[in-house]
């Protein structure tokens, strides 16, 4: 039957590492591309007799990630050995956590697809702090086409939060948008900078097909090697369909992990899937539980800033702005950080969301620039706005101002004091201009007077031209008007 009377069950597994700056149970440090096996120790090899010690701002910041995720935080917590043998874990097993995570029973909303206008939410099982393994180099493109691998160890042991998500997701478009929103919330919290690109956050989708009405889950696939959300979405596409495929056929299910090969957008089998069992967990005998009082959890919640669902309310609340200004406004803590203060410098919340979403956002994306490395701030942008209001620019000469403030960081005043762009307000001035423009084109004085109203746009455009963008567009059009009534 076709995918369409399939329903499709997609729970994700997200790891982000944190933002420290040195490991979890160690003092090597964290940055990222050193060269390569230059940031280790016996304590991250695992070397015998090696102790690890917990950093404790590696707990913090997965208990951030929890409270952020409207999770439950245990007030005991514990490490165990979760035992494997890959070649990227010098020790033979990793720390992570079991039975007792940091953090459980959590959720985020995204919106439902194929219903833009329905939140849903999405469950979080449980958010466990563990340590990263080391990196696997390929001799080719990846680990299906290469001869042999290299290991570098320098990531061993940075700290990691793995975020276990329900069987909720219903499909691979909300698999994106979950793990979109997934990324917003980490990084308003500070905890990870999230960079796929330098794999601080990763993800492994299980996924699986059940014909609609059954309650049963299907045999899952689990697959590994996205490396970004339209990867991750393109995979599932592909698994969903492959998986109908094989349930019309009749074939036998088996639980497998699978990996994405980017290049012929396929997933091909890796390796029968694994158990719990199959890792033998125990209590990691080297370090002591976690007990976390009230006092600390509540110390934390307080350092959480407001979060993006509810700015983006509040900016909708407040200050009338649309939906979708206020979900892009607060998609990043640091632009929404930036919107706001404009609007206080400002006052006008609709005309500072019009330039941040139109010539900002232009600037960024054509330069290739992110918020933290913008030269402008927030004050210019609002001083800028007030300079149209008061006259001393117009609106056009303003985006050429806005240019050089966002390459060069210069107040706006500066810029237009040194280029000499203060807008021509002077009537006197613009009359004699107006009637040597209708000098030069009467052809569209006639059409004007023939009833042609719009040609007086061309004639504007005369004036605009003839004084480099600095004519006060509105006296113009005035101006102009009475000049051509005087013909009639």
């Amino acid at each position: 039957m076709p995918l369409a009377d399939y329903e499709i069950v997609i729970g994700l597994e997200v790891h982000a590492e944190l933002k420290t700056e040195t490991k979890v149970f160690c003092n090597c440090t964290t940055k990222f591309g050193g060269e390569p096996n230059s940031q280790v120790c016996p304590v991250c090899l695992g070397l015998p007799g090696a102790l690890p010690v917990l950093n404790e701002q590696a707990m913090d910041y997965a208990i951030l990630a929890g409270l952020a995720l409207n999770c439950q935080i245990a007030p005991f917590s514990k490490f165990d050995r979760k035992q494997y043998f890959y070649p990227d874990s010098p020790k033979a097993y990793q720390i992570s956590q079991y039975d007792l995570p940091l953090c459980k029973d959590g959720w985020i909303e995204i919106a439902a697809d194929g219903e833009p206008d329905t939140l849903k939410k999405v469950g979080i099982i449980r958010v466990h702090l563990e340590e990263e393994a080391g990196k696997t180099v390929h001799s080719g493109t990846g680990i299906l086409d290469s001869d042999y691998a290299m290991q570098d160890y320098n990531r061993c042991g940075i700290p990691l939060i793995e975020i276990v998500g329900a069987p909720d997701l219903r499909s691979p478009k909300e698999a994106k948008d979950y793990l979109e929103k997934l990324k917003i919330l980490l990084q308003y919290t500070g905890v990870s900078d999230c960079k796929m690109e330098e794999g601080s956050l990763r993800c492994d989708a299980n996924i699986s097909l059940r014909p609609k009405g059954q309650k049963e889950f299907g045999v899952l696939a689990e697959i590994k090697n996205m490396n970004s959300f339209r990867a991750v979405q393109a995979a599932l596409e592909y698994e969903a369909a492959r998986q109908a495929r094989l349930l019309d056929e009749g074939e036998k299910m088996v639980k497998q992990t699978r990996a994405w090969d980017e290049a012929k957008g396929i997933t091909v089998f890796m390796r029968s899937k694994e158990e719990a069992s199959d890792y033998r967990y125990f209590p990691e005998p080297d370090l002591v539980p976690m007990v976390i009082p009230p006092e600390r959890i509540n110390g934390l919640r307080e350092r959480l800033p407001e979060m993006p669902d509810s700015r983006r309310r509040r900016y909708v609340a407040e200050w009338g702005l649309p939906e979708y200004d206020a979900a892009l406004l607060s998609g990043s803590l640091e632009m929404a950080q930036f919107f706001e203060a404009a609007v206080a410098a400002y006052g006008e919340a609709k005309a500072v969301s019009n330039w941040m979403m139109s010539e900002l956002a232009r600037l960024m994306n054509q330069e290739r620039v992110e918020f933290g490395g913008l030269k402008i701030h927030s004050e210019q942008l609002a001083k800028l706005l007030k300079m149209i209001d008061a006259g001393t620019i117009s609106g056009k000469i303003a985006k050429t101002v806005f240019e050089t403030m966002f390459a060069s960081g210069k107040d706006p005043e500066a810029i237009v004091a040194e280029q000499g762009l203060v807008q021509i307000s002077d009537a006197g001035e613009l009359e004699a201009l107006a009637r040597k423009v209708l000098a030069a084109h009467p052809q569209s004085v006639a059409d004007y007077l023939a009833g042609k109203e719009r040609a007086i746009g061309f004639l504007v455009g005369q004036m605009m031209k003839e004084t480099k963008g600095r004519a006060n567009p509105g006296i113009v059009n005035e101006l102009l008007k009475q000049e051509l009534e005087k013909q009639r």
